[in-house]
């Protein structure tokens, strides 16, 4: 099993010092969010916070995941850096490859790329991208970022995009992994057949067991149960040494640790120090006797 921390919309001060820390206490990953920005008017639900709302989001502090991944990168030399989860669909996803294949050499090689359909329209209408064709879009974004991640001259002729022959230079020795999130069957199938894992939303945590019995039959499914394939999930079962072992056995792979409720309105005002003490706290009570 391995540890992600998580930890978003806090001082952007705080990102590189929790980094160092979460690294030093043997975390393996550091999960980054993506929030492009806020409409001023929306009637959009949010599918993982319990009452669907998004005023959590207002006024909190999100930087860009690249630009941030860098500077982590910079300051670790072990910890992997998940999207969680980069809204694909409304980028460009050339760009998208360049951005994700140059923070990956800079980090060498520990930029874990979750992608996911942003479920908010607003995102769709601010940057002129149609919110109808979005699964469509994902499905040929993920095999333009893996063909021009490859190297070498690439070309795709789809129903949306169409990329003479173009490469990149650099790109990392090793894939990126990719990672698709999302709770619907389009997405856990997306994930299935197209991902190198699967990213868990949160949500009730009833659900969990359900969605990972959905994500094993797709995998059956679409023949690609036999290959590697990483599961990152949310559940209060990841804080204790009995509970992660459940966790194995279900198959989950990667467990996403936080230690502060994020749908909370209004400033994060913890303190620094008290949130290193947290997962500090944890790695000692878990992941020293994993």
């Amino acid at each position: 099993m391995r540890f992600s921390y998580a930890e978003s919309m806090v001082d952007p001060t705080y990102y590189l010092p929790l980094a160092r820390a979460a690294e030093e206490a043997g975390y393996d990953s550091m999960v980054v969010p993506d929030s492009i920005c806020y409409p001023e008017v929306s009637d959009t639900t949010y599918p993982f916070n319990p009452d669907g709302s998004r005023e959590f989001l207002e006024d909190k502090p999100f930087l860009e995941p690249f630009s941030l991944i860098s500077a982590l990168g910079a300051v670790t030399s072990r910890l992997r850096f998940v999207t969680f989860v980069l809204k694909l669909p409304v980028r460009d996803p050339v760009l998208v490859a360049k951005q994700a294949t140059s923070t990956a050499v800079l980090t060498g090689g520990r930029l874990v790329l979750g992608v996911g359909i942003s479920p908010w329209r607003e995102d769709y209408e601010v940057l002129g991208v149609d919110w109808a064709s979005r699964g469509q879009r994902m499905d040929e974004s993920v095999a333009i970022l893996r063909g021009l991640a490859a190297g070498g001259y690439f070309e795709y002729h789809g129903k949306i995009f169409d990329l003479p022959p173009v490469k990149i230079a650099p790109v990392p020795p090793d894939p990126i992994p990719l990672l698709i999130g999302g709770h619907s069957d389009a997405a856990l199938r997306r994930a299935a057949r197209l991902g190198d894992g699967w990213l868990h939303g949160g949500g009730d945590p009833a659900d969990l067991p359900g969605l990972l019995t959905r994500l094993a039959g797709f995998r059956r499914e679409e023949g690609t149960d036999g290959r590697p394939f990483e599961v990152h999930v949310i559940s209060t079962d990841a804080y204790t040494v009995d509970g992660v072992r459940r966790l194995e056995e279900q198959g989950v792979t990667d467990v996403i640790i936080g230690f502060r409720w994020p749908y909370a309105t209004g400033p994060d005002t913890e303190p620094l120090g008290q949130k290193i003490d947290s997962l500090r706290r944890f790695a000692d009570d878990v992941i020293a006797k994993m």
